[in-house]
C-alpha cells in the first residue's frame, strides 16, 4: 500500500467514525474511542513529518505535528 492508499483509508475510517458517533450508545466505551484516536493522530503526526522531511521545506510538517500531538494529548488527559 502506498502513502495514497493509506490515506484513502484514514479518510474512510474518519468517515465510519462520524457515522457511529451519531448512534445514540456513542458515549459507550468513549475512554477506549479517545484513546484509539489519539494513538491515530499521533502516528498521523510521525508520518507528516516523515513525508515533509523529503521535501524542500521540511519545516512546515513540524508545526502541523505539534498541533495534532495536542490534541492527542488532550484526548488523553
Amino acid at each position: 500500500m502506498d502513502e495514497y492508499q493509506a490515506s484513502l483509508v484514514i479518510r474512510a475510517g474518519a468517515q465510519v467514525l462520524l457515522t457511529s458517533s451519531k448512534d445514540p450508545r456513542s458515549d459507550q466505551r468513549y475512554t477506549e474511542v479517545r484513546a484509539n484516536i489519539s494513538e491515530a493522530l499521533n502516528l498521523i503526526a510521525t508520518a507528516l513529518r516523515n513525508f515533509e522531511a523529503g521535501t524542500e521545506d521540511p519545516g512546515r510538517a513540524a508545526d502541523w505535528a505539534a498541533d495534532l500531538n495536542r490534541v492527542a494529548d488532550d484526548l488523553t488527559a
